[in-house]
């Protein structure tokens, strides 16, 4: 029986576990949003993980949707990176990052002068940003052009290509959470009526045109991709009636590139779906499946079972960094302090004590 102990062959990149470090904001990026000492300490001390995603890094400056997060448009944003993937490399890990472009997320307070959020259509989002003046309602959007569109995917994969050179082992693209890819799947944040939108097989596209220009890239066995099909978070509508055609049409399409895998968070009762989207890709498939409260040592299960090649794991490997081997004795484990997890020093960052 495979167990999520045992190693895996993630498309050409062997993992020592089959347990993922999920990707967390951490909002801790130092000045032009670069990664930190403190950084490749935080990622260096989960080198146990079979693999570690990172916290969000915006693909371009008008991707960011937050306070502090990191890029990977910048040499100096590059040249930053380089002594995380060292640190975790040098731990014994593998390390991919994930490219996150926020979309209509954020608020132009947070970008370079000049810049207004971008996204797939003119609607504004339900909520609110915090900012250096403090909370903002998220603005309308300007709608991106065609051009605009296949820029950003430009984008996507320059950033791709930055982080293979700054040392990563390949790439996640966020499509999942609200974000840009998110939007464009979603009609609620997709109002499009030409080959962008309209349609499963148009609001597709833009993902599957990401994945296919990264691939070309950096190689689609350094390529994956992260869904979150009818989450709710940052306003995204998926009615339940197009969401299995919309999702199933996708993953189609991405299991015909060759991908390093394909992870799916999941959010509320979709399991059936899930399995249907594990059955139609051909390659590796992580699962960060539906909890209450953080994800426990239950979930190795779904490994033991064939649900999920690897489980991610979020807050519990944020408070426990060497949560594989506290999994393996059944704990004890360290308690998630929330009032942490966005911005600060290293306090809820990289003081949580080892066994």
């Amino acid at each position: 029986m495979t167990t999520a102990f045992d190693s895996l062959d993630l498309s050409g990149t062997l993992l020592g576990n089959r347990i993922a470090m999920a990707p967390m904001t951490r909002s801790r990026a130092g000045a032009g949003a670069t990664a930190t000492e403190l950084t490749a300490e935080y990622y260096a001390q989960r080198a146990s993980a079979g693999l570690i995603i990172t916290e969000g890094i915006q693909p371009s400056a008008v991707g960011q949707g937050y306070p502090d997060t990191p890029g990977l448009h910048s040499a100096e944003q590059i040249e930053s990176w380089r002594k995380v993937t060292a640190a975790v490399h040098e731990a014994g890990g593998r390390i991919f990052a994930q490219i996150m472009h926020a979309g209509r997320i954020g608020h132009p307070a947070l970008l370079p002068d000049g810049l207004v959020n971008v996204a797939p259509s003119s609607v504004a989002a339900k909520g609110q940003v915090y900012t250096a003046d403090g909370p903002k309602d998220f603005v309308t959007p300007r709608e991106l052009t065609g051009d605009e569109i296949r820029a950003t995917i430009g984008d996507f994969a320059a950033a791709a290509r930055n982080a293979i050179d700054a040392g990563f082992d390949g790439v996640e693209l966020h499509g999942a959470s609200g974000y840009l890819i998110h939007q464009f799947l979603a009609p609620g944040a997709n109002r499009r009526t030409d080959a962008w939108g309209g349609t499963p097989e148009n609001r597709i596209r833009f993902a599957v045109e990401t994945a296919r220009a990264v691939a070309a890239e950096i190689g689609a066995a350094r390529t994956g991709l992260r869904l979150s099909p009818g989450n709710p978070f940052n306003d995204i509508s998926e009615p339940q009636a197009e969401r299995e055609a919309t999702y199933t049409a996708l993953v189609k399409e991405l299991s015909a590139l060759d991908l390093a895998y394909l992870h799916v968070m999941e959010v509320g009762p979709i399991r059936d779906l899930v399995n249907t989207l594990r059955a139609s890709f051909d390659g590796p498939f992580i699962l960060n499946p539906a909890t209450e409260g953080p994800t426990g040592a239950d979930a190795l299960a779904l490994v033991e079972d064939g649900t999920a090649d690897v489980v991610a794991f979020g807050a519990l490997f944020l408070a426990n960094p060497d949560l594989p081997a506290r999994l393996k004795v059944e704990g004890p484990y360290n308690t998630p302090d929330t009032s942490t997890f966005y911005g600060g020093t290293e306090k809820g960052y990289t003081d949580y004590p080892a066994l």
